[in-house]
């Protein structure tokens, strides 16, 4: 918890406050005394010491005693409940006392003990009083709603962060079981034709495994291990495809310690596999390609259209994810276009990292 989050009692009060909110509130008095010290420190000489402390104090308290009898109890139980009616009438009652009380000692100070050094008459002090009095209500009611606004947009902005991060944990975690569904038939693929190459694949698979269970747990990962990770991905594909597949994957510049979001480009490559290999391999092929430029990630892949009739399949989480992801993750720092082309379908994303 931030220091300034802390919460104090209030005196007299079942309530608690923030010590930040606490702090501003005491520097708005501390800033309203000041001026009020500036104004009145004539008396000190045309009257004495008591007078002027108790023009001061009084003044400051009976501000201070509206100002908060508003803010904790009018507010929340008149006008918060649309008690419009109810509200205003205590609050001009309130002011009414104030300058009841504030008016007859200006009119003693200034008509018995200072002298007339301004309209001292009763009528023209609680004119004077009046209007400066709305006039630090005013402020102090500005104050709490900009706080109240402030702390709004604060709670709103750390309910914002946490969802998206739950909607980016969710889209993530529908990976994992995707990915082994798709891994554990390539396994069976092998199995069936009883190749020597199934402990191979078991040990990459196990290093993908690996790999999504712990490095892929962060919010960022390295972008040199996501990159290995789809390198394995590819060798399963190529042991598991017929001869006749042709999947290249070529990866250009060095990746200068820049890291991504784990698992964003997986379905990308998962999905153009899916139909450029899986449903017609023998003449199936998958291209892909990864570059980075200082901070700009750029992936092509471009696989072999599947005939009309393959269009209609079973779908994975597929592109879907991938755009919602994207824009959660990358908000207006990434493009990705799809490309129909006669026979082949193309892919290009560009990520500022």
């Amino acid at each position: 918890m931030d220091f300034l989050d802390k919460t104090l009692r209030l005196p007299f009060s079942n309530r608690s406050v923030s010590l930040k909110y606490a702090l501003i509130h005491g520097a708005y008095w501390l800033l309203i005394t000041g001026f009020f010290i500036y104004e009145k420190k004539y008396l000190i000489q045309k009257a004495n010491l008591p007078y002027f402390v108790a023009c001061v104090t009084g003044r400051i308290g009976l501000l201070i005693g509206i100002a908060y009898l508003n803010l904790q109890y009018f507010l929340p139980n008149y006008l918060l409940k649309k008690r419009y009616v109810a509200y205003f009438t205590v609050v001009i009652l309130s002011v009414i006392g104030y300058l009841l009380i504030q008016s007859l000692f200006d009119y003693y100070l200034y008509g018995y003990v200072v002298g007339p050094l301004r309209d001292s008459r009763l009528p023209g002090s609680l004119s004077y009083n009046f209007f400066s009095t709305l006039w630090y209500l005013g402020l102090m009611l500005a104050l709490k709603l900009s706080m109240d606004w402030y702390e709004q947009q604060r709670i709103i902005q750390k309910i914002t962060v946490e969802k998206l991060h739950a909607e980016v944990d969710f889209l993530r975690a529908q990976i994992n079981p995707h990915f082994l569904f798709n891994i554990l038939n390539n396994l069976y693929a092998l199995t069936l034709k009883k190749s020597e190459l199934a402990p191979d694949v078991v040990l990459k698979l196990s290093d993908m495994m690996e790999y999504m269970l712990y490095d892929s747990t962060g919010e960022r990962v390295l972008l040199e291990k996501e990159v290995s990770y789809l390198k394995n991905y590819f060798e399963l594909e190529q042991l598991r495809s017929s001869g006749g597949s042709r999947i290249t994957l070529h990866v250009t510049d060095a990746f200068n310690g820049q890291k991504i979001a784990p698992l964003l480009l997986l379905p990308l490559v998962e999905n153009a596999s899916k139909h450029g290999l899986s449903i017609h391999s023998e003449n199936g092929w998958l291209r892909v390609n990864i570059g980075l430029h200082q901070s700009t990630l750029t992936v092509i892949v471009e696989n072999a259209k599947p005939p009309e009739s393959s269009s209609k399949n079973k779908g994975g989480i597929g592109l879907g994810n991938l755009r919602k992801r994207l824009e959660l993750l990358y908000p207006l720092r990434h493009k990705l276009e799809l490309e129909d082309k006669k026979d082949s379908f193309l892919a290009k994303l560009v990520i500022e990292l």
